[in-house]
């Protein structure tokens, strides 16, 4: 199950993202979204648990839990939807 990890410290690893949902089973993967332009985290992130079990538990215990004076939202994340590419700036 791919999770949705909003509202996360911006100076969050990956590996601390990892290690947080890790105690509630395998994580497959844990990445955080950075701008391509300033490479400056987004606040928010994406864990991947093959067990839907798991990651379900991850998400009840996780949602609405306060780290590092920030709340978090976590819930399953929806598939992405494809959005129109911007046409190129031209200055």
């Amino acid at each position: 199950m791919n999770i949705y990890v909003g509202n996360i410290r911006y100076d969050m690893t990956e590996t601390e993202l990892r290690d947080m949902f890790s105690s509630y089973g395998e994580v497959s993967s844990a990445r955080i979204i950075s701008d391509r332009e300033t490479g400056r985290s987004k606040g928010f992130g994406f864990v991947e648990m093959p067990d839907d079990n798991q990651a379900k538990v991850a998400i009840e215990s996780t949602n609405d839990k306060e780290i590092s004076g920030r709340t978090l939202k976590v819930n399953e994340a929806r598939p992405r939807e494809e959005k129109p590419r911007r046409a190129p700036r031209n200055y």
